[in-house]
């Protein structure tokens, strides 16, 4: 049941066909893709990596990186990438945690905290070059872990969730079926590789076909759109299709051979899939995953895609929307997304009490987000059970606020958080990326006919970002903490 076995057979088959092209490097076929990896084993296995042994790589995006991670398949050992963002104080939690066999980086060899060795993979690559084909693939069961995937750590400490090769095979065949993957497919890939969203949804929906992918090391408006016409597919966060909006020379000619756009990480917002669909006339497809559960729900590829929703649970998955005891909510009603199928990780990398607390008795995991269901089983997200702001003892879900006040001319960009208020016990407020026309007395009046006055912004503050993690994530706790004292001293009745 070793994943990168299934994925052997497939790279033999296509052989010359092209794997990554690559506009900034050489690109390779099939054939290469397959050789640079059994030659990438080689020195792993060389330092002592083999089956169970832990890998952490915090490397740049490049063909080389790949090689490693399919080598580290082959090989039996667990793969954990980490984002190249990451300082040396936060790398050495990481190194602590996960008490790896070896730390692939791009920066220095040597020995890092504790004592782990330091390869580079500039050496790793100039070895395997030398080095005869390693041909042995290791035996896997689909229970075994083959990746451990660090959540991104907004809401404290980063827990490293254990991805097994069932989890991965499971999700990516799902997603070859749900998606219509063809054989004519070719993926423009524009994602980093140490988020499951480049790593297992993209890279592994191309592998697992043998089709081709425009290998881009990351997200180059330009780039993109030369490569555009010469793709079919493209997954992104929502800032990708936002930017492309942005550029006047995107249009429906650009994308004439385009069948799928994708989009997934953080919430897409109904504008910009409106937007999106009179510039293009194509549909942006959004899906609902995370690092626990890879993917769990998509919009369907035939049939009705809904703006503002994450469509239907995919095949072998089971979505459920629950009151905090587990029992199903009827729909409509709001309470706990939980999933339960062959895509949910096994636990949580040396933390099973946390492992113990995340699961129902019947095997279903709390994500931790908030949604409802639909008569027809269609998934719309509401937001984080952490971020509902309570204020004078009415609910007031983020995501309701963000997407009526989205629709106000001006804002380009918002998230909705609540902040201490020593009357309400918390305030709503308003973080907006605006232009000067977009005031306090303008959201009120905006949004008066919209909302209850409960859920109104008691401030709107405006910025010229809002601190967004890798993947495009609103980091609502930074925002939270930066305005924590915007009502201190604040008369009860304001």
């Amino acid at each position: 049941m070793n994943l990168y076995r299934r994925m052997e057979s497939v790279f033999r088959a296509a052989g010359d066909s092209p794997a990554l092209c690559c506009p900034a490097d050489e690109d390779w076929s099939y054939r290469q893709l397959l050789a640079a990896t059994e030659r990438m084993a080689g020195p792993l296995a060389s330092l002592g990596v083999g089956v169970g042994d832990r890998v952490l790589a915090q490397v740049e995006k490049t063909p080389q990186a790949v090689a490693l991670y399919l080598a580290c398949l082959k090989l039996g050992a667990v793969y954990a990438p980490i984002n190249t963002a990451y300082t040396n104080a936060e790398v050495a939690y990481f190194l602590a945690d996960l008490e790896p066999s070896l730390f692939v980086s791009d920066g220095r060899a040597g020995v890092a905290s504790g004592g782990v060795r330091v390869e580079t993979l500039g050496s790793l690559a100039a070895l395997a070059a030398r080095s005869a084909p390693f041909g042995r693939t290791a035996d896997r069961a689909a229970n075994d872990v083959a990746s451990i995937i660090y959540t991104s750590g907004t809401t404290g400490r980063s827990k490293g969730a254990m991805l097994t090769h069932g989890n991965l095979a499971s999700n990516a065949d799902a997603l070859l079926d749900y998606w219509g993957w063809r054989p004519d497919d070719v993926l423009l890939h524009a994602l980093p590789l140490f988020h499951v969203h480049g790593l297992f949804v993209a890279l592994h929906c191309a592998l697992f076909a043998g089709t081709p992918m425009l290998f881009l090391p990351k997200f180059d408006l330009s780039q993109v759109l030369r490569l555009l016409p010469q793709a079919t597919v493209l997954m992104g966060v929502p800032t990708f299709y936002t930017r492309l909006l942005g550029e006047k020379t995107f249009d429906a000619a650009l994308c004439r051979n385009m069948r799928l756009f994708i989009s997934g990480s953080a919430p897409l917002t109904e504008q910009t899939f409106a937007a999106f669909e009179r510039r293009t006339g194509l549909r942006i497809l959004e899906r609902y995953g995370m690092s626990e559960t890879l993917m769990n729900t998509s919009n369907p590829l035939a049939g009705e895609r809904v703006a503002g929703t994450v469509g239907f649970a995919l095949p072998g998955v089971e979505v459920r929307v629950a009151d905090e005891s587990g029992a199903p909510l009827p729909s409509g009603e709001v309470g706990d997304i939980q999933v339960r199928g062959a895509n949910v990780f096994l636990g949580y990398w040396r933390r099973p009490e946390k492992t113990r607390e995340e699961f129902r008795a019947d095997g279903f995991f709390v994500t931790g987000d908030l949604g409802t269901l639909d008569a027809e089983g269609r998934l719309t997200i509401v937001g984080r059970a952490k971020d509902v702001i309570i204020s004078g003892g009415y609910n007031v879900y983020p995501k309701e606020v963000e997407t009526a006040l989205a629709e106000l001319p001006g804002v380009a960009d918002c998230a909705v958080v609540g902040v201490p208020h020593q009357d309400f016990g918390e305030a709503v407020i308003a973080v907006v990326v605006a232009n000067e026309s977009v005031t306090q007395a303008r959201v009120d009046a905006f949004l008066r006919p919209k909302l209850a006055r409960y859920k109104q912004p008691k401030r709107v503050v405006r910025v010229a970002e809002l601190p967004r993690n890798a993947m495009g994530k609103v980091n609502k706790n930074a925002l939270r903490d930066a305005h924590s004292k915007l009502f201190a001293a604040i008369p009860a009745d304001s």
